[in-house]
């Protein structure tokens, strides 16, 4: 099996290249990860493959605005961290696929701890605000680092009651943007004494699109997601639904029918996820679970040569596409092949025109 490697500084700048290049998302880093063997590899052959392609566009970065992000990192007091070191948390290392690369800002040591998520309405009410303080509080109390996303409401008052136990908000915009702007202090205070994260570049200011990024890392990193007040086309239910799809615990706390912002906890209820009324709930659900559905490491060796791709392989994964995006885990299942071939060979397609690599990571056919 692989090991986790260290990156040299050399190294590291090649990562944030590739990472942070247009029409570089996870899938395609992995894939031409995987068909190269190592990211060097991939940015010596990339000139190439794009005057070849015939799907999407790549722009790579130039290694200078790399090292740049790296240092202006370092000089805001965080570091820039890639899927193949042993810091990397095995929840996001379990992801398919995880981030190439995160930024943090904090007490690392908190990615080695349990973690649990706490998500929900931003327009939270009194009693829905309380009760976020209280799980935060009771949970941190019992050994789990509190997972959020900084948002207004529910987010800000899990955050805020966790700051001594420990708590991770993970941003969309790149590390040094604060949003909402209310939330400075807290930011500030989670810097100081928790960790901030993100898969977005430094500078990155917030979008839409960028949410759901947001969202996959938030429930990635933790064992189980707590939803509470959440409206019927919350973001919060994405997050829930992208829990299950990894394998996490989706716990929701239930509400009145007569207040929308139940809506989304109690529709989640009705769909499978643990009801949960109390700290003791979230904690009899966390340790009944049966675990992370973890991937192998992301291994990395100066040796790898990469994967020599079949065109039989790669005719049957193509031939498993349709205008319906799918995901890696979806045609690892139907085809038996291991996600990171997957990956190579979903890449392999979409230069050739015949495949496209949908926001979030999906895989459909070009039409």
């Amino acid at each position: 099996m692989q090991t986790q490697h260290v990156l040299s500084d050399k190294e590291r700048r090649d990562w944030v290249r590739l990472a942070r290049s247009e029409g570089i998302g996870p899938v395609s880093f992995f894939g031409l990860l995987s068909r190269y063997g190592q990211v060097s590899a991939v940015l010596s052959a990339l000139p190439d493959l794009v005057k070849q392609a015939r799907g999407k566009p790549i722009h790579l970065i130039t290694a200078d605005q790399a090292e740049d992000e790296i240092a202006a990192t370092q000089a805001l007091g965080g570091r820039i961290l890639a899927a193949c070191e042993p810091d990397f948390p095995h929840g996001l290392a379990a992801l398919t696929p995880p981030p190439p690369v995160m930024s943090i800002l904090g007490q690392t040591g908190l990615l080695h701890k349990p973690m649990v998520g706490i998500v929900g309405a931003r327009n939270a009410s009194a009693a829905g605000l309380r009760l976020a303080r209280e799980f935060a509080t009771g949970l941190g109390q019992a050994g789990y680092v509190i997972v959020s996303g900084l948002a207004r409401g529910i987010d800000g008052a899990a955050h805020s009651a966790s700051l001594t136990s420990g708590t991770i908000a993970v941003l969309a915009g790149g590390l040094d943007h604060i949003y909402p702007p209310e939330h400075e202090s807290l930011y500030h205070e989670i810097a100081a004494r928790g960790l901030l994260v993100s898969e977005s570049p430094l500078y990155a200011t917030v979008h839409a699109r960028d949410f759901p990024r947001r969202n996959r890392i938030i429930s990635g990193l933790s064992q189980g997601i707590v939803v509470m007040e959440a409206e019927a086309r919350s973001g919060s239910l994405i997050t829930a639904r992208l829990a299950a799809e990894q394998g996490r615990d989706v716990m929701a706390v239930p509400g009145s029918p007569l207040d929308p912002r139940a809506a989304g906890p109690n529709s989640l209820i009705k769909d499978g996820a643990h009801l949960v009324a109390s700290v003791q709930d979230v904690l009899t659900c966390l340790q009944g679970g049966a675990g992370l559905k973890e991937n192998k490491p992301i291994g990395y060796t100066h040796e790898e040569t990469g994967l020599n791709l079949t065109q039989a392989d790669i005719d049957r994964i193509a031939a498993l596409l349709s205008p319906v995006p799918v995901s890696l885990a979806d045609l690892a299942t139907d085809s038996g092949l291991p996600w990171r071939t997957l990956a190579a060979i979903v890449v392999e397609l979409e230069l050739s025109g015949r495949a496209i690599i949908q926001p979030g990571g999906l895989v459909s056919a070009l039409v």
